[in-house]
């Protein structure tokens, strides 16, 4: 049986906090504690707070391009400009939507940059520098407090092309590989498998956002009970980074 469980009543976050601490502390306020086999999964926007990761729009100068866009869509040329300046590469401008790659490589709207759940108006909340490295000093602070192995994902929420609504995916994991493959295993019906790759890190996600919701301020689930795959033993920790399609063999570019 797999369990999700939210953890409630964590605190606003603000720069330097203590993450690892006041994850323990909630989770122990409702009678539990990290097993080991837990998954993690912390919002993105949490971790963001914590690293200070946030911008004021009173202190962004837009360019002529953000300005020219911004009037033509009705959109906020200072938040415009921060999303060009979080984007590696903008894969479409239309209809007052930016898609952009961020430099981490995900593919997302407005490279990331979000005002919800932000602390005070004004305020914008970027993706972490390394979600990725995030995860691991997470990981890492909670097996040290508790003695307790765990993996670690930071999910955020994404659209999909193709697919109305809203996804939360992994952009960061830590202690567990974010795909599960299948190649080279036979099926029940004696097929060989060639292409099968399940991306168990975005699954967990999104599992996880079933009990955290959008508007109920639980930005930690804990998955407990599901026998997530060990990182290979060639790249411990390689995080996400698999789970971005590589450029050569991405048919939509």
């Amino acid at each position: 049986m797999i369990t999700i469980i939210p953890v409630r009543g964590l605190p606003e976050i603000r720069p330097a906090d203590d993450l690892p601490r006041q994850l323990l502390e909630a989770l122990a306020a409702q009678g539990d504690e990290l097993r080991p086999g837990d998954v993690a999964v912390v919002t993105s926007k949490m971790v963001s707070k914590a690293e200070g990761r946030t911008v004021l729009l009173e202190e962004v100068m837009p360019s002529a391009f953000a300005e020219e866009w911004a009037t033509r869509f009705g959109k906020d040329p200072r938040h415009v400009e921060v999303v060009l300046r979080e984007s590696r590469r903008l894969v479409r401008m239309d209809r007052g939507l930016i898609i952009a790659e961020t430099r981490h490589g995900f593919i997302c709207a407005n490279a990331g940059v979000d005002a919800s759940n932000a602390a005070r108006a004004g305020e914008l909340l970027l993706l972490p520098v390394d979600p990725d490295a995030s995860a691991r000093a997470l990981r890492g602070a909670l097996r040290e407090r508790t003695g307790v192995d765990v993996a670690v994902v930071i999910s955020d929420t994404f659209g999909r092309p193709w697919r109305t609504g809203q996804t939360n995916v992994a952009i960061g994991c830590a202690g567990m590989s974010a795909l599960r493959t299948y190649l080279g295993e036979v099926d029940p019906a004696g097929h060989l498998l060639v292409a099968t790759t399940i991306a168990v890190a975005d699954e967990l996600a999104g599992a996880a956002e079933l009990v955290m919701g959008k508007l109920d301020r639980v930005p930690v689930a804990v998955v407990r009970g599901y026998a997530y795959p060990a990182p290979a033993a060639d790249v411990p920790d390689e995080g996400t980074v698999p789970l971005v399609r590589q450029a050569e063999f991405d048919l939509f570019r």
